[in-house]
């Protein structure tokens, strides 16, 4: 049976199946889900396997919150031989595609870690034989397929593709930050992530350069802060909290002590707004479409918390609000949510307006 194999954070499997189950109904596609709790692998099974291709060509994985990287199975479930792990895989692929590159894959777990050992020894054999087979072309092909190897244990694996131009470019959708040993907090890290994941390369001479005027809401310690920082820009922090001295020895922070929901900027240069506070995740999505709106900035960046219970409709419903400020005031906007790698139990949403916010009267 041909199935969609979704990698999420642990602990989010049924807010992943219940969001590629839901956008392929919207496509008229079906299948079950069988969940993998706690290994951040989720399959949807499909009734009709020539929708996997359809739908992975119809559905940008930037749409999906929960999924962090996604494949198409070729597969099922292939039992290794201890020797000759190389041939059988090859063997069970056979001749018929070629791959632009291969991403070895397993559960996120503890098990799965000691498993990306054996994968990483693997690796380099296996491309040799796939290269040697014709099967590997050359890496970094977008309008190609990559090749995924989801190792289950060392004598099991399932075989799938992704289209290049719609799949993480990380194993697993896993991007490996270092943490600055200068950060006040770790928190730094998902900001780091965020501008990395939803602002293409290409466009950070423009979007993330110094000299743009920024303001942090909830900033405290300066954990978001300092992302802004290492890039050049002036930042206005707002958190009743105290912030870290080598922050404000930059000379690029000015630090007010207050309620981000009562801050307003006196002037309309900022370019980036960033907020992380601990909130209920509607007002702060009220707050960011009022700032958006208001033209008080022209990019946002923020965390929306989630519940313990209904995450994903209760993430969905904060969006909608977000959507529909926008379309009452008759602008265009781009509008992407993520869970990203260093999220915990919250989704991070990146918003901006694409047509000059209304006129105030």
């Amino acid at each position: 049976m041909t199935s969609i194999v979704l990698f999420c954070r642990p602990g989010f499997e049924k807010e992943c199946g219940a969001e590629i189950q839901e956008k392929a109904a919207w496509n008229e596609m079906y299948g079950y889900l069988e969940l993998k709790k706690n290994q951040g692998i989720v399959f949807f099974h499909l009734h009709n396997s020539e929708d996997g291709e359809t739908l992975m060509g119809k559905l940008p994985l930037k749409r999906l919150i929960f999924a962090r990287q996604w494949f198409v199975t070729l597969t099922d479930t292939i039992e290794l031989p201890d020797y000759n792990r190389v041939e059988a895989i090859i063997e069970a692929l056979g001749t018929d595609w070629q791959y632009a590159d291969l991403r070895m894959e397993m559960p996120d777990t503890n098990d799965g870690k000691s498993l990306a050992k054996f994968c990483r020894k693997l690796a380099v054999p296996l491309r040799q034989g796939l290269r040697k087979a014709k099967l590997l072309t050359q890496k970094n092909d977008n309008d190609g397929a990559n090749l995924h190897a989801l190792f289950l244990s060392g004598q099991e694996v399932i075989l799938g593709f992704s289209l290049a131009h719609n799949s993480s470019e990380h194993v697993m959708g896993i991007p490996r930050l270092k943490f600055p040993s200068q950060a006040p907090s770790r928190s730094t890290l998902k900001l780091d992530e965020a501008f990395l994941y939803f602002i293409p390369k290409d466009e950070w001479d423009s979007r993330l350069c110094s000299g743009l005027n920024a303001v942090d809401l909830g900033s405290a310690p300066g954990g978001w802060t300092y992302q802004l920082v290492r890039r050049g820009m002036m930042v206005t922090a707002i958190d009743n909290g105290p912030m870290a001295e080598s922050l404000m020895e930059t000379g690029q922070v000015k630090h007010k002590m207050m309620d981000g929901f009562k801050y307003t900027p006196m002037k309309q240069n900022v370019y980036w707004l960033v907020c992380d506070m601990i909130e209920k995740p509607q007002r702060v999505a009220k707050l960011m479409s009022e700032w958006l709106l208001n033209g008080y900035c022209k990019e946002a960046m923020f965390n929306l918390k989630l519940p313990m219970k209904g995450r994903f409709q209760q993430v969905t419903d904060d969006l909608q609000t977000l959507k529909n400020a926008f379309s009452e005031a008759n602008v265009r906007y781009e509008l992407y949510a993520k869970h990203l790698y260093y999220d915990r139990e919250e989704v991070t949403v990146h918003a901006r307006l694409l047509s000059p916010p209304p006129q105030k009267k």
